[in-house]
């Protein structure tokens, strides 16, 4: 059973600061695994990612 949110609420983090940018476009390909080369989302027959597509599991993991 997963603990709920109140059980949780004791934990804090002190910190002074926090800071956010945004990231290179070099940064951004960094991340990439691949890219997407076909429109299709799913196989309707087999309901499963289409390689290459907007859903394939190489790609977006």
């Amino acid at each position: 059973m997963r603990p709920s949110f109140s059980e949780h609420s004791s934990l804090t983090a002190n910190f002074d600061a926090i800071r956010i940018s945004l990231a290179s476009p070099e940064r951004i390909r960094s991340w990439s695994y691949g890219e997407v080369t076909k429109p299709e989302t799913i196989n309707y027959r087999t309901f499963k990612p289409e390689r290459d597509g907007l859903f394939c599991a190489k790609i977006f993991g």
